[in-house]
């Protein structure tokens, strides 16, 4: 019989980074609230753990991030103007957000990383298991990852880590897994982590993306965990600590994920995804990719 573990309804998005990769622009708005099309970025994020069932969602955030409070509250003043002039689509856009979930917010102090800001979410999380969702990667609301990753940890409990597979020249900018194959095609579990490795040091070519499910032991462990790469309390090696010991916290699991990933953690790759999303629009994708083809046949 599958042992019952108990139901996930919490999310905790870290959002206090400094966005220094997109200044000027992030020199006075944060970056998780540059458009992605007409969204901001953080709000995909928001509907992706609204569509997983986790009406709880926790924001990590920062100095300078009230907008992201803002946007997630309601706007009286613009609801009413929309109202009096008949807008109803554009009305329920703008209430759409307000209506995803309900929002909590803490701020983190200072920029410790990843593991500090996951800490932070232990008096609000309790001893729950959580989903931890990262706003630099965006996933195709099509290929449901993250209710997979919640399948997987209430049949295994433990943690689960998102995975995916990049070429080896890649793997130096992500956090990479070794892992032993299950009897699932789409499940493997983790032996070991080891944060931005070399290609030369990589245990695999599965880098994690920005997706976890974490059971509640991982709090005892963040706090006496030392910093590690770049000085900042890593993530990694807490699950590392995890993976090691399964009698605390239980096994650490990883999705392999072979879906539609949008990555907005740098300009290019942000460009990119604005791009590829707002070409499968059906209000702005015809009109859009007859363009596209025409630029870039003229470019040619």
């Amino acid at each position: 019989m599958t042992e019952s573990h108990p139901r996930i309804s919490k999310a905790v998005i870290p959002a206090a980074g400094l966005g220094t990769r997109f200044l000027p622009a992030t020199k006075a708005t944060p970056k998780e609230m540059l458009p992605v099309v007409d969204k901001p970025a953080i709000q995909y994020v928001v509907e992706e753990a609204a569509s997983a069932g986790l009406d709880d969602v926790l924001m990590i955030t920062g100095r300078n991030k009230r907008p992201l409070e803002d946007h997630f509250d309601r706007n009286y003043e613009l609801e009413s103007a929309l109202q009096k002039k008949g807008d109803a689509a554009r009305l329920a856009k703008v209430q759409e957000s307000s209506d995803l979930a309900t929002m909590h917010y803490v701020r983190q102090g200072d920029p410790k990383g990843l593991g500090h800001a996951v800490l932070c979410a232990a008096p609000h999380v309790g001893d729950e298991p959580f989903a931890v969702l990262l706003g630099d990667d965006l996933i195709d609301p099509r290929d449901p990852l993250l209710q997979r990753m919640i399948e997987v940890q209430e049949q295994h409990g433990g943690s689960v880590i998102a995975l995916m597979e990049v070429a080896p020249e890649q793997i130096h900018m992500y956090g990479c897994a070794a892992v032993e194959t299950t009897d699932e095609g789409d499940v493997v579990k983790v032996t070991g982590l080891v944060e931005k490795p070399e290609a030369a040091d990589a245990p695999s070519n599965y880098a994690i993306i920005g997706r976890y499910v974490l059971d509640p032991h991982i709090f005892g462990i963040l706090r006496r965990t030392e910093p590690g790469r770049g000085g900042e309390i890593q993530l990694t090696d807490a699950l590392q600590q995890l993976a090691d010991d399964e009698k605390v916290g239980g096994p650490v699991h990883g999705v392999v994920f072979k879906g539609r990933r949008y990555d907005t953690g740098d300009r290019g790759d942000y460009l990119r995804a604005i791009v590829r999303l707002a070409c499968e629009r059906e209000d702005l994708g015809p009109d859009f990719r007859t363009w596209l083809r025409s630029y870039v046949a003229e470019e040619m």
